[in-house]
């Protein structure tokens, strides 16, 4: 499989800079639970992917259907705000490029 973009998506309800950390500690875990998929992906692409969902229900509804479509994620869930899902990181791969290719960019018409 020819790895593309490794897929990180957020949540549009949390201000910008939140955002970003949130989605470098579900691209941090990714790495730690997945460490061969995630080299691979650095040695093959190492290209990135930043989408963005509405709220954590969209995100909680977004996690199930990649798992269902048995691609590989993690979900990263933040102690400061009550354990709420903040971000997820999606394998790269054709399974994930068909998923997420509606999704929009993050902090797309942020100024």
């Amino acid at each position: 499989m020819k790895y593309k973009h490794l897929y990180v998506v957020t949540r549009r309800d949390l201000f910008p800079g939140y955002q970003g950390v949130q989605s470098q500690h579900a691209l941090a875990e990714f790495a730690f639970q997945y460490p061969e998929e995630f080299k691979t992906w650095r040695r093959e692409s190492n290209y990135l992917a930043w989408l963005s969902v509405g709220d954590e229900d969209d995100l909680k509804k977004l996690a199930i259907k990649i798992g269902r479509a048995d691609v590989k994620l993690v979900a990263f869930f933040e102690p400061d705000v009550q354990f709420q899902m903040t971000a997820i990181a999606i394998e790269p791969g054709a399974k994930s490029d068909r998923l997420l290719k509606k999704l929009p960019l993050a902090l797309k018409g942020i100024k």
